[in-house]
C-alpha cells in the first residue's frame, strides 16, 4: 500500500502533518510524541509582527526606558504582557529541528513589507525546512478594494520567495471574491503551496456588558466541506501543492480530502481531541480502506473528485444549486 505524497517538493511517507497550533507544538515532549506516533511533518505556531515589535518595545522598556527612573523604584521587571516572543520562537524552532528528523515547517503572519521578509529570512536561518505565509486579513475596511488586498498578498509571496530559498506555502481564507481566480495568481507568483482554509473564530454578542465575545471551538468532520470544495477547484489547475486543513478527524475524511485533489491533511481539531495516537488510527484505517476498495496507492486516487473532471464547473455547481433550492 503506497501512501507516499511530495508536499512543497518534500516527499512524505503519507498525507498526515499536524497543522500549526501551539497547544501541539509548543512543548518538545508533545512534538516527540506527534513524531513518534507517525506525523509526517509538523507546521509550528504562527509567528506574529505584533510580537516582533511587541518584543521590541519590551526591550526598550526594559532598557532604555528606565534611563531617568528614580534608584527608588520598586522594580524594573518588564511587564508580563510585554514578554518577548520572536527570539524565543527562533530558538524553538531550532529546538525543534534537534528534536525531530520529520520535515519542520514554520509559520509567518506579518504587517509591513519588512516584517514578512525578514522574518522569513531568520526562520529560514534557523533552520526550517519550509515556510507557511499565514496571509489572514480582515477585510473591515470599506476603503479597500479586494483587488488592493489580493494584489498586496500577491506581493508579499513574490517577495518572501525572493528572499529566501525554502519552499513557500500561503494558508488561505476562504472568504475571497473569486477564490480560484486568486489562488491562480498565486500560483503565477511562484508558492509552492496553498493551504486551505483558515477557520475564523466566532463572534457572538454580549447585550448587556456590551462586550464582543469571540471563541474558536475545536473542529469536527462537518467543517471539511468547505475545504473540500476549495481544493477541486484547484487540483490539476496550478502546479502548487495543496494541503487542506479543518475538519480532517477520520481516515475517511482523508481519502475524500485526497479525491478532491489534496497532497496532505493538516490536524489540529482531531489531535487535540483524541492526542497524538489518534494518527496511528488514521494511517492504519486509510490503509484499511484503500485494501477494501482495491486502490494501490494514493496517487491513483487523487484528484479523481476534482473540478477538473467537469468540462464547465460554474454550469455544474449552478445546476446542482438549482436543483437543491427550487
Amino acid at each position: 500500500m503506497n501512501l507516499t505524497t511530495t508536499y512543497l517538493g518534500i516527499k512524505l511517507p503519507h498525507p498526515l502533518i499536524v497543522g500549526a497550533a501551539g497547544a501541539l507544538t509548543d512543548d518538545l515532549d508533545s512534538v516527540k510524541q506527534l513524531e513518534d506516533a507517525g506525523a509526517a511533518a509538523l507546521v509550528l505556531r504562527s509567528l506574529y509582527e505584533e510580537e516582533i515589535t511587541g518584543e521590541q518595545m519590551s526591550g526598550f522598556l526594559y532598557n532604555d526606558g528606565h534611563d531617568d527612573s528614580s534608584p527608588e523604584a520598586g522594580t524594573y521587571f518588564p511587564d508580563p504582557l510585554l514578554a518577548p516572543g520572536p527570539d524565543e520562537y527562533l530558538e524553538h524552532l531550532r529546538r525543534v529541528k534537534r528534536a525531530v528528523s520529520i520535515p519542520v515547517i514554520a509559520s509567518l503572519n506579518g504587517v509591513t513589507a519588512g516584517g514578512w521578509t525578514s522574518y522569513a529570512r531568520l526562520l529560514e536561518e534557523a533552520g526550517a525546512d519550509a515556510l507557511e505565509l499565514n496571509l489572514y486579513h480582515s477585510a473591515s475596511d470599506a476603503k479597500i478594494s479586494a483587488g488592493e488586498v489580493e494584489s498586496q498578498m500577491i506581493e508579499i509571496v513574490r517577495n518572501v520567495k525572493r528572499e529566501i530559498g525554502i519552499p513557500v506555502a500561503a494558508k488561505l481564507s476562504s472568504r475571497f471574491t473569486a477564490f480560484a481566480n486568486f489562488a491562480a495568481q498565486l500560483d503565477v507568483a511562484g508558492v509552492d503551496g496553498l493551504v486551505l482554509f483558515s477557520r475564523l473564530h466566532t463572534v457572538d454578542i454580549d447585550v448587556l456588558e456590551f462586550e464582543v465575545l469571540r471563541s474558536l471551538e475545536l473542529s469536527d468532520s462537518s467543517a471539511l466541506q468547505i475545504g473540500l470544495r476549495g481544493i477541486a477547484a484547484l487540483a490539476g489547475r496550478v502546479k502548487a501543492s495543496l494541503a487542506i486543513t479543518g475538519g480532517v478527524h477520520t481516515s475517511l475524511d482523508v481519502v475524500k480530502a485526497t479525491m478532491t485533489g489534496a497532497h496532505v491533511c493538516q490536524l489540529v481539531s482531531a489531535l487535540l481531541a483524541n492526542g497524538a495516537d489518534h494518527l496511528r488510527m488514521l494511517r492504519a484505517g486509510l490503509e484499511m480502506w484503500m485494501r477494501e476498495n482495491e486502490w494501490e496507492s494514493l496517487a491513483e486516487m487523487r484528484g479523481n473528485m476534482s473540478f477538473q473532471k467537469i468540462p464547465d464547473p460554474s454550469a455544474y455547481e449552478r445546476e446542482a444549486f438549482r436543483r437543491m433550492f427550487r
